[in-house]
């Protein structure tokens, strides 16, 4: 028995057309509200581990992303100069993590979903809403409204609905890095293996780089730098500023250095800020419920963002079937989802330390990753407790 029969679910990127799969599958109709233009095709690239693909297997849609992303069998870890620290492979009995476009991963998630019959609106911007006894009614900026018994908040990491269910509220923290990225390069490194990803200490700042199945690579750079700045206040900064600055930090780093050679301004894409959001007081009150990077954002060095994400809306929807009391449903779907992803987002915060260290202490980290991978560095240890991981939608969850 399910505790609502109804949703609006605000946000139409990753984690809300999920949801309203999940939902639809447990019996709750949703429809999908979202603030931009169908049009709108911002980020970089991102991964979908094996746990976000069990998720979408959940509501049909992991053969689609997986047609759309490209299989990465195994991660490298070196130092700038391109000296190897560290293999990790893939792990047995699992199916490959997909390296895709947002667009792309945003595009075969929304096409799944209408063909399964979720309906989304674009151009929709919540700006309020209305609570009542039995249901809760959101306003949008265009002066439209939907009402259902449930609204969830599936609006990314500034999402609106987190400040109306607290208005106190954190902000999300600046990581103190600035993320760049050069796609679809040809020729700028060297022939590469299709199914494995470099990621590289280099002196003054992280990256990494790939090579595509088409034969083009893929390079982004972890800028370090201490002044905050919006997205907004990084893109006023002339990308030729940005890149000068790019190569100044790779001086001496292999690719690193000759990949930045390689490239003009016009090709340079700003991701903007590192952010993640820091533990929230709630993430549900009355009839408004927070799901994905709303709730939980850890910064993209978990390689998690899009799968928690994932696995959040699916199991919303598995609470919501099995309990029929909501306030009892929201509860214990934050129990069963907080000590998780707030784990994974500490572990990402570390690393994210590890990219900002100076040079004596990524000198340090070098030496001791070669011993530490044959001990406690290996990929199940590292890997499994995340990867593994499923939402048992099969099994009955209990308050």
């Amino acid at each position: 028995m399910t505790a609502i029969k109804n949703a609006i679910v605000v946000g139409g990127g990753i984690a809300g057309p999920v949801a309203a799969l999940a939902l639809a599958k447990a019996g709750i109709r949703a429809e999908v509200y979202e603030a931009y233009p169908r049009t709108d095709r911002s980020g970089a690239m991102l991964t979908v581990a094996p746990n976000g693909l069990a998720a979408l297997e959940t509501v049909g849609l992991r053969a689609r992303v997986e047609a759309v992303g490209n299989p990465l069998h195994t991660m490298i870890m070196e130092k700038g100069n391109g000296r190897t620290l560290m293999r990790l492979p893939s792990l047995p009995g699992l199916p490959l993590s997909r390296v895709l476009y947002r667009a792309d991963l945003f595009d075969a998630i929304r096409a799944g979903a209408e063909e399964q019959g979720i309906v989304v609106h674009d151009g929709k911007r919540l700006v309020g809403v209305e609570e009542a006894a039995d249901g809760v009614t959101a306003r949008f900026a265009d002066g439209s409204s939907a009402t259902a018994e449930l609204l969830i908040g599936a609006d990314g990491i500034h999402s609106t609905v987190r400040r109306l269910i607290d208005p106190e509220a954190p902000e999300p923290e600046y990581a103190g890095l600035m993320s760049f990225g050069f796609g679809d390069l040809t020729g700028a490194y060297r022939p590469g293996e299709v199914d494995e990803m470099h990621f590289a200490f280099g002196k003054r700042s992280f990256y990494g780089y790939w090579t595509q199945p088409d034969g083009s690579e893929v390079f982004f750079s972890n800028l370090p730098q201490d002044k905050p700045m919006t997205l907004a206040e990084a893109r006023a900064v002339p990308n030729a500023e940005w890149l000068a600055k790019l190569r100044a930090a790779h001086a001496g780093d292999q690719p690193g250095e000759r990949m930045l050679r390689a490239v003009s301004a016009d090709e340079l894409v700003l991701t903007g800020p590192m952010e993640r959001m820091p533990k929230l007081p709630h993430w549900f009150r009355d009839r408004m419920v927070l799901v994905g990077d709303a709730a939980h954002a850890p910064s993209s060095s978990s390689g998690q963002g899009a799968s928690l994400a994932l696995e959040s809306a699916v199991e919303l929807a598995h609470c919501l079937r099995d309990i029929d009391a909501l306030p009892a449903a929201l509860a214990t779907y934050e129990r069963l989802r907080r000590p998780r992803v707030e784990e994974i987002s500490e572990q990402a915060a570390k690393t994210n330390n590890g990219k900002t260290a100076g040079p004596v202490a990524k000198f340090m980290f070098g030496l001791m990753m070669p011993i530490a991978s044959r001990t406690f560095l290996q990929p199940e240890k590292m890997f499994g407790p995340v990867h593994r991981f499923r939402v048992e939608w099969d099994a009955k969850v209990t308050a």
